[in-house]
């Protein structure tokens, strides 16, 4: 048997304060449709038995009804692939949700909050869905897999060994407890960053998210294609699909003189292709900076993002020889700076550099 496994497309996110560009938003929500309807594709190329969806399809606070026709209707393109989908966290099968509410295509099965096993002919699936946008306990622990002759697959949404509280809200599972129960295969979303072939036999998998959705979403995205053949051997390939990855640039200002020179050397970096990129400033700036303001000139429509992590360029021991508050500050700092621990020096500068902008 063959599969597609994917998760965490987040249709109709509305990519907030992604980027100090105008459309971004659109340009991803149009990415999201691309990007969906390659795998679609894909699965009408091959022969695809299963298409397992592992929650966060959507987003239900924004999600509209247009979206959720336009994914009915690819999925009504492959109809001979069964499609499973686990709701998550973003997409919870609650009442007024779509899972509830409209009519999908025949070959679409959508789990709800009490774990439900599907029984075919050479292989049981089984699923869970949240019911709400937490999930404390989804009851895995009382599972009992009765026939090991058969695949058996689980597609869930859930936090594998969550540690903290937050985790822990999102459906965490140890991972002892699944590696016990004997699935062949656990088809598990949530977590946005790609995780298979990280140990040997791997078959508890997160495919992270389908496109990047942010500049903490770094790197390729795609799909998991994976294939349970002879005495349940188990392959599995990652399939990049993502049109465009976020990538970040840091850039040292401490050689700029001027606001002008800086934006001809951000206009002059070389971006990678399919990237789109948040330019981090860094160093020692010899000039007040306004990224909005530099931001207007920036030619390179690849440069979404401008981040301002520079300090002030002071030269302490000049200030330190005048007879003001400035310089009376300023050799108390260098006294200090020579005795601080390295761990201490950024605490010192920052405190320089609030201090003087005080006594401006």
């Amino acid at each position: 048997m063959k599969f597609v496994h994917i998760a965490d497309i987040h249709f109709d996110s509305p990519f907030i304060n992604l980027s100090d560009r105008e459309n971004l938003g659109d340009m991803k929500r149009l990415e999201q449709r691309k990007v969906f309807k390659k795998v679609i594709e894909y699965i009408k190329e091959n022969p695809i038995d299963f298409l397992f969806i592992a929650g966060d399809l959507y987003e239900q606070q924004y999600i509209r009804k247009s979206t959720i026709e336009y994914i009915n209707g690819l999925f009504k393109e492959i109809p001979n692939t069964k499609i499973y989908i686990s709701p998550g966290n973003h997409d919870p099968y609650i009442k007024n949700s779509y899972y509830n509410q409209f009519q999908w295509n025949d070959n679409v099965h959508i789990f709800s909050s009490k774990i439900e096993k599907i029984t075919l002919e050479n292989a049981n699936i089984y699923g869970y869905g949240f019911d709400d946008f937490y999930c404390t306990n989804c009851g895995i622990e009382n599972l009992e897999i009765q026939d090991q002759t058969k695949t058996n697959i689980l597609v869930i949404h859930s936090t594998i060994d969550g540690a903290n509280l937050e985790e822990k809200q999102y459906n965490s599972i140890p991972k002892r407890i699944l590696e016990e129960k004997g699935f062949d295969y656990v088809a598990t979303g949530h977590i946005h960053k790609l995780d298979y072939h990280t140990y040997e036999n791997q078959n508890i998998v997160y495919p992270g998210s389908l496109i990047s959705l942010g500049f903490d979403e770094l790197g390729e995205h795609g799909m998991i294609v994976g294939e349970i053949g002879e005495n349940k051997k188990l392959t599995t390939e990652f399939i990049p699909l993502s049109e465009n990855n976020f990538e970040e640039i840091e850039f040292d200002v401490t050689e700029c003189i001027s606001k002008d020179e800086l934006i001809e050397k951000i206009n002059e970096l070389e971006i990678p292709e399919n990237s789109l990129v948040k330019i981090i400033l860094i160093g020692k700036r010899n000039f007040e900076i306004d990224k909005y303001e530099i931001y207007k000139f920036i030619t390179n429509e690849k440069i979404i993002k401008i981040r301002d992590h520079t300090k002030i360029q002071y030269d302490l021991k000049n200030i330190a020889n005048s007879y003001t508050l400035k310089g009376l500050f300023a050799k108390e700092i260098l006294k200090e700076k020579e005795i601080a621990k390295d761990e201490e020096l950024e605490i010192i500068e920052k405190a320089v550099e609030i201090a003087f902008e005080a006594l401006e």
